[in-house]
């Protein structure tokens, strides 16, 4: 079946971009295309509701793809890909500007709003768990991290405004970050009873 096939590889999504982003072999988006193009059909047939027009946009996003994972840092693909699908979509639906669409694409942007407004929800759902998970942070790496991430100084500046040494600065953030990966993961598991 065209778009039933699922790869679930040992390769993270993020991965097989970076290698792509390194070597340009296609063979990578080709495993993308395995994993998600049930899910980017899913999505164009709910837009474009015609299933021949639904698989060649599919066919089209991937090969776009291809051009746009090479600029764009990509940090969560499944949500960027279902972003660019249903703008793909949209973008369709006025360019052929269809009897009776004018209200759909209005209905899809009023929709595409909400999504948004949902998106701005979970970010600021995410950064309150990071504040969080920085205060259970030891005052160094704290003060560290702070001054490294948020601020954006140098290890340098951060070592003379913190009187660490520089070593001790760049340990401070490396435990730091590790920690709070740490400590977002848990914040992410559902709790066991």
């Amino acid at each position: 079946m065209f778009f039933g096939k699922k790869n679930n590889g040992n390769v993270s999504d993020e991965e097989l971009i970076q290698l792509y982003k390194n070597d340009h072999d296609k063979a990578r988006v080709g495993i993308l295309f395995e994993r998600y193009s049930h899910l980017v059909f899913g999505v164009c047939l709910k837009y474009l509701k015609n299933k021949d027009e639904a698989r060649d946009s599919v066919i089209n996003i991937f090969e776009k793809l291809m051009e746009d994972l090479k600029s764009h840092q990509v940090e969560n693909f499944k949500g960027w890909l279902h972003t660019v699908t249903r703008n793909y979509c949209l973008m369709q639906l006025r360019k052929v500007n269809r009897p009776g669409t004018e209200s759909d694409i209005d209905e899809l942007t009023w929709k595409l709003k909400e999504e948004q407004n949902e998106e701005v929800v979970v970010k600021e759902v995410q950064l309150q768990q990071m504040e969080k998970a920085i205060t259970q942070l030891t005052d160094e790496q704290k003060k560290c991290i702070d001054l490294f991430y948020l601020q954006e100084k140098c290890y340098q500046e951060v070592a003379n405004i913190t009187g660490y040494t520089l070593k001790q600065v760049k340990s401070y953030i490396q435990n730091g970050k590790r920690n709070l990966k740490l400590l977002l993961s848990q914040a992410h598991e559902p709790a066991v009873k």
